[in-house]
């Protein structure tokens, strides 16, 4: 399957750069799914997860208060103004996880998208990504 670049920009930095298969992004108007060759587009994001496939097939999630997508035919620009990348030990996902709730609560003043960003995140975190 083709690939794509992604990077996720932060004011802290990049929260990752590499190649991916797949990704769903938490848009404005709702969810939606980029796969290579998409048709170019630029695109505000709500708080939520950002789902990733990448090139070698595993998952990562990273949780996203709000930000910007440019989307090209082979690569995506996400510029979040805050984000928590959801990989590592169980330490580490425990405690992401608890930052990333406060990231979305932080900005959603929906109850449902709350709920439905912190039910995927658990999920993802129960079934080890």
């Amino acid at each position: 399957m083709a690939t794509m670049k992604m990077e996720i920009v932060t004011p802290h930095g990049v929260i990752f750069d590499g190649d991916v298969k797949s990704v769903t992004l938490p848009g404005s108007e709702g969810e939606f799914g980029v796969l290579p060759e998409h048709s170019s587009l630029v695109t505000t994001l709500k708080s939520g997860v950002i789902e990733i496939e990448k090139a070698d097939g595993s998952k990562e999630l990273v949780a996203i208060n709000w930000g910007h997508a440019k989307v090209d035919s082979d690569k995506i620009t996400i510029l979040a103004d805050g984000a928590v990348p959801m990989g590592g030990t169980s330490d580490e996902i425990a405690k992401n996880l608890e930052e990333a709730k406060k990231l979305i609560k932080s900005m959603s003043d929906s109850d449902i998208a709350i709920a439905a960003a912190t039910a995927k995140i658990e999920s993802a975190a129960k079934s080890g990504f």
